[in-house]
């Protein structure tokens, strides 16, 4: 496409916009499981007018927009509100969950170096089924991922005594996730943290999909473990907005224990001709927008909205569960939240993936086991029963070899 040498009139290109999201998948409808966190029109407008709001105000700027600063200061107040954060802790509003990971490594490493660390090799060590954004973090700062297998009790936990195995005098950080993404498992903080404080090694939970979610199925009655900085060795945490906090994108947080922590995590650079300049993130310019959504958001629904949400998740996970187990697949260890796994024994995941595909559903699936992969909205609980009925008559036509051929299961 060349840019037109004349403007276009708008409405003929919202016309065309539209026209081009109808081949996009239809997660309005609660038939797309991963990407997108439905929950419901009116959050999703409430999203669309605070984004608007402070859409042209720039997060790099906050002498000249203190009032994204304050937001953005609230909204970190009540991360660590519900996360348990101490007198002193601190944190930022990132773009997103790669983001908050690569700043707590930047930050981590940066401690490290300056508490004695060598400084020309480090290494972090990391549950299989820890996130892949901590190895992409690695590959920008050279620093080495130490891959542990998990539990083999079937529970798709991280193993403590085997990320102790694998510390040594380089190792700069140690991960646990609350839950993990491919299979929703949280793994179990409290016994990382033993090995955390034997080993003298900053512990980071990457809360990435669980840090909104978590603290509220804890207050409706499920059996959360500690997870957050009510565990003494947690240094920090990354949690995401934009998933279980409902907020617009792109919006994460990143936390830390202590301002002293914190204060390794800044760039502060003036060696050039221009003014000084000073950001919490790799970004310069931080959309003001995302910062007033999620202030927003987060006010609007107070705990009393999180928790009939994530209430409304949670019974719709145990009833896709029981649904799966009815139909003879097995579950993937004890999930909490809002992420389930499963896997039949008599059938072909991708084959049921590209099956299900074919009826209009996108989710995802996981290759360790391999297994298909929900990550449930509150929109779901209206759709929850099509799901199973559609999985039911693919499982069929899947083991009977009546299917069409996979479809292509990248996700990039």
């Amino acid at each position: 496409m060349q840019m037109p040498k004349e403007g276009r009139p708008w409405d003929e290109v919202r016309a065309e916009m539209l026209s081009r999201g109808a081949g996009d998948v239809a997660w309005r409808e609660g038939k797309t499981a991963v990407y997108v966190f439905n929950a419901g029109e009116d959050v999703h407008a409430l999203q669309h007018e605070a984004y608007g709001l402070f859409m042209a105000e720039n997060g790099l700027g906050p002498l000249a927009f203190p009032s994204l600063a304050q937001m953005e200061k609230d909204v970190i107040s009540m991360a660590l509100g519900l996360l348990h954060g101490p007198e002193g802790a601190a944190g930022a509003i990132t773009s997103g969950g790669t983001d908050s990971i690569t700043m707590a490594i930047k930050t981590a490493r940066d401690y490290a170096r300056a508490n004695g660390k060598p400084k020309d090799r480090a290494n972090i060590v990391i549950p299989r089924s820890g996130h892949l954004a901590f190895h992409k973090a690695a590959l920008l700062m050279d620093i080495e991922i130490r891959s542990v297998p998990l539990k083999t009790d079937g529970s798709y936990e991280a193993d403590p005594a085997a990320m102790a195995e694998a510390i040594d005098e380089a190792t700069i950080m140690m991960v646990g996730s609350a839950p993990n993404f491919p299979h929703g498992i949280i793994d179990p903080i409290a016994e990382l943290g033993k090995v955390a404080e034997e080993k003298g090694v900053w512990l980071h939970v990457d809360a990435c999909v669980g840090g909104y979610f978590a603290p509220f199925a804890r207050m409706n009655g499920v059996p959360v473990p500690d997870f957050d900085f009510a565990v003494p060795a947690v240094k920090s945490m990354s949690a995401d907005l934009h998933k279980y906090g409902y907020c617009a994108k792109g919006a994460s947080t990143v936390l830390f224990r202590s301002a002293e922590l914190y204060k390794h995590m800044p760039f502060t650079l003036h060696d050039w001709s221009g003014a000084p300049m000073k950001t919490p993130t790799l970004a310069g310019t931080r959309p003001g927008g995302a910062i007033s959504a999620a202030w927003a958001v987060m006010n609007v629904l107070g705990v009393s909205g999180y928790r009939e949400k994530q209430g409304l998740v949670c019974q719709t996970r145990e009833r896709i569960e029981d649904g799966v187990r009815a139909l003879g697949f097995e579950v993937l260890g004890r999930p909490l939240l809002g992420l389930v796994a499963f896997r039949h024994p008599e059938a072909d995941t991708l084959a049921l993936y590209s099956a299900m595909r074919q009826r209009g559903w996108f989710t995802s699936f996981t290759v360790e086991p391999p297994s298909l992969h929900l990550m449930l909205s509150p929109k779901h609980a209206e759709v929850a029963d099509d799901y199973l009925a559609d999985l039911a008559a693919c499982l069929e036509a899947v083991k009977a070899g009546n299917t069409a051929p996979k479809v292509e299961a990248r996700y990039s």
